[in-house]
């Protein structure tokens, strides 16, 4: 039976759309993590999510007949083609089964969509944001997908692929194990807070860390420009992020520098809760929630999830003075390794750091493109 795409209209598509992965892959894939439905739903709502406001986007999804078999999402963001000067186009949120057929009639459609536009090329997996999930998982599949970062059947790039498509870039994630601290980092930071210059700020409680959000994300729009497809986040997109994260931050893996009394530097990591979302099947209600923060309570694994350092005062220890505290408080609360967050594989500097602490490349997400 022919495959046939057609766009998502009604709240009925669309939530057949937000599910399709979940029916795809819940019982099949155990490492395959739920989504949060309550952020999707606003996620995919024009009305609901202020990136639709400037971009343009589409979603579809593949039928083969009254069946769903795939889905994906096309868009334009002219924020980033302004900020950059480009003239991208993207796909993103790609799932479907395992046939070429689907993939390719999916992949076709959005293609369609670009050029009418007069876009010549075409990249993907990607959201609106950096925020947003990004590549296809390539590496790693016995690992459970982590909060923002995607897991996707083995072969789902193979589709991709025999699409025509080529890859463009690689993130990395690296595993590091959770000792203590090389002695070497001890002496770098307290030679760091001997100088008087900086001052390492830490919390206790997650009322403190509301006062460092917008400088915190000021810093982090100043920093990113030189990331793949980075436009500084709006305050919508801020206030998204902020929703979702604050609540199942543990404060104390959170770090800031300050230099004169400004944030030149932060790092945040999150207990691993993941495990909690699967449970949970990405419902936080009546009892989901209850299983997320259980999860994050019992967790291991520390999920590193954003940081940055002002230009200027890169090559200063800041880097190191962080890495001390995170892994001294780390170590107290039992945690055990790291999941680095994926990293350009370009980023030779931040690669090098994950090294010397002894980290390996244990997944890796690829980003494709396609010119027409």
């Amino acid at each position: 039976m022919a495959v046939k795409v057609r766009e998502v209209k009604s709240a009925r598509e669309r939530r057949l759309f937000i599910y399709l992965p979940e029916r795809l892959y819940e019982r099949r894939y155990p490492c395959w993590v739920h989504p949060v439905y309550k952020t999707q739903r606003i996620f995919f709502n024009p009305k609901r999510h202020a990136a639709w406001r400037f971009s343009d986007a589409v979603l579809f999804l593949a039928w083969r007949g009254k069946q769903v078999v795939g889905r994906v999402m096309g868009i334009i963001n002219h924020r980033v083609n302004e900020y950059h000067n480009t003239r991208e186009s993207r796909f993103g949120f790609l799932d479907a089964v395992n046939d070429k057929e689907v993939a390719s009639t999916l992949l076709s459609r959005v293609e369609e969509w670009v050029k009418a536009k007069g876009y010549e090329y075409i990249v993907g997996p990607l959201g609106f944001a950096n925020t947003d999930p990004a590549g296809i998982l390539v590496e790693g599949y016995d690992q459970r997908g982590s909060v923002g970062e995607p897991w996707h059947p083995p072969y789902l790039h193979r589709l991709v692929e025999a699409a025509g498509y080529r890859k463009e870039v690689d993130w990395v994630t690296y595993y590091v194990d959770i000792k203590s601290p090389p002695k070497v980092y001890a002496k770098i930071a307290e030679r760091v807070l001997r100088s008087g210059r900086y001052k390492l700020v830490e919390f206790s409680d997650r009322k403190e860390l509301k006062k460092w959000v917008k400088p915190v994300f000021a810093l982090m729009n100043e920093t990113y420009h030189d990331l793949y497809g980075f436009s500084p986040l709006t305050e919508g997109e801020i206030d998204k992020v902020v929703k979702e994260y604050l609540p199942v931050l543990d404060s104390r893996l959170v770090k800031l520098v300050t230099f004169k009394g400004r944030v030149v530097a932060f790092a945040v990591g999150i207990p691993d809760f993941s495990n909690g979302i699967r449970k949970a099947r990405g419902r936080l209600y009546p009892f989901g929630l209850i299983k997320i923060i259980r999860a994050r309570r019992n967790s291991r694994r520390l999920d590193m999830v954003l940081g940055a350092i002002k230009e200027e005062h890169r090559g200063k220890g800041l880097n190191v003075l962080m890495a001390n505290a995170l892994f001294e408080t780390s170590f107290k609360l039992g945690l055990t390794h790291i999941d680095s967050h994926p990293e350009l594989e370009t980023n030779t500097k931040m690669r090098a750091e994950m090294e010397r602490l002894g980290g390996r490349v244990y997944k890796r997400h690829r980003l494709y493109r396609k010119d027409f």
